[in-house]
């Protein structure tokens, strides 16, 4: 074969070569052009209505997962960035829906923020197919919930043992009673010790009670006027008796006087606690403070102790039911962990808050913040 030949099956093969290659480009072409059309394809009208009135992150993937509609709350969460999903999980299950055409749900942790560990997050994130080429996230945050949910199985258990102790005692004491009948000095010490810790097992009880009303009422219902210098009074007469007897001073500062609007008896209530426990857990021959003033329309009552002080990964607790830093020292105080919940709960229950400021070794300072009641209005007379 001379070399036409090879010339000309050279020519035929690079002729069919740049056929094909023409018609593959023409077919991909074409799928080019389906897939920018799906991608620019709108989301109907409905789904992004619905994704904007959204309280919960909601989110609208297209065939590529890339973001086209997400709500304020998946911003809030931090679950996308720009048009990509932040989360690799919630990615991974995008696909395996995509793949199964299934609803899927899944629970996980989130870390929210860019800087350092950020802020763990428990979500549960519900996905599925939104017709064929758009993809549904759904996101809601449960981090509250479960928080809240230990919290009442730390309440159920703690209740249980703290009821159990001096019921328990006093069943004891009972006993010892009876088998003690011939011999009057001990009936007579055991039944003080009865007596100790039926006082106890009371102001649990009371504890309880109080707690459970502040939190089924509302005092800015029905709201009073109250005078906080008149509150301070009174809180600092309750706790004489036993500051006396640890040989304490009470020292008032009450810089301004001021009136919120609430009820008299709970913020007395809880200003009392703060005073009861600053007294109880300071050593003998020192004092507690009381400082009042008046901040930008709040009123803060601060109160100050001489105690051991408030570590600091104890702090994000102390205001819960029956949590106490040191429950030894607690009984023998008498001490039920309720008062600082109570103190949490009025202030919340006012539109105010309490804070702690502490450091071990020198003591802790718990400040009530209430805000100041406006003025009523002057009739003119005409």
């Amino acid at each position: 074969m001379d070399a036409s030949w090879y010339v000309l099956l050279a020519l035929l093969l690079g002729f069919a070569i740049g056929a094909a290659s023409v018609h593959l480009l023409g077919i991909a072409a074409q799928r080019g052009r389906q897939v920018m059309a799906i991608a620019s394809e709108p989301v109907p009208d409905g789904v992004a209505a619905m994704v904007g009135v959204l309280e919960s992150a909601g989110i609208v993937l297209d065939g590529s997962n890339q973001v086209l509609l997400a709500s304020p709350g998946a911003h809030n969460l931090d679950i996308v960035d720009g048009r990509t999903l932040r989360s690799h999980e919630i990615l991974d299950a995008v696909r395996r829906v995509w793949r199964t055409g299934e609803t899927e749900v899944l629970d996980l942790v989130h870390r929210r923020g860019r800087i350092g560990a950020g802020t763990e997050l428990h979500l549960r994130v519900r996905i599925a197919p939104l017709g064929n080429r758009f993809m549904l996230v759904l996101a809601a945050d449960r981090t509250e919930e479960l928080r809240l949910a230990g919290v009442r199985r730390d309440f159920v258990a703690n209740v249980s043992h703290e009821l159990k102790t001096p019921i328990g005692a006093v069943t004891v004491l009972a006993e010892a009673i009876e088998a003690a009948a011939d011999d009057p000095d001990r009936v007579r010490s055991f039944a003080q010790r009865m007596q100790v810790e039926a006082d106890r097992l009371a102001r649990m009880t009371k504890g309880l009670i109080d707690l459970s009303r502040i939190q089924s009422d509302d005092p800015l219902d029905r709201p009073e006027r109250v005078s906080i210098a008149a509150v301070v009074d009174v809180a600092i007469d309750r706790n004489r008796v036993l500051a006396d007897a640890k040989r304490m001073r009470i020292m008032p500062r009450v810089l301004e006087d001021a009136v919120v609007l609430g009820s008299e008896e709970l913020i007395t209530m809880a200003v009392q606690n703060l005073v009861s426990n600053a007294v109880q857990y300071s050593p003998e021959a020192t004092h507690v403070g009381i400082g009042v003033r008046v901040v930008d329309g709040v009123i803060e009552i601060a109160v100050t102790d001489k105690g051991v002080g408030i570590a600091v990964e104890e702090r994000e607790r102390i205001f819960e039911r029956f949590y106490r830093v040191d429950p030894a020292r607690s009984r023998v105080t008498g001490g039920t962990g309720l008062g600082l919940s109570i103190v949490k709960h009025v202030a919340v229950s006012h539109g105010g808050e309490v804070t702690l400021w502490s450091r071990p070794g020198q003591g802790s300072t718990f400040t009530l913040r209430l805000p100041v009641a406006q003025q009523p209005a002057r009739k003119e007379i005409a």
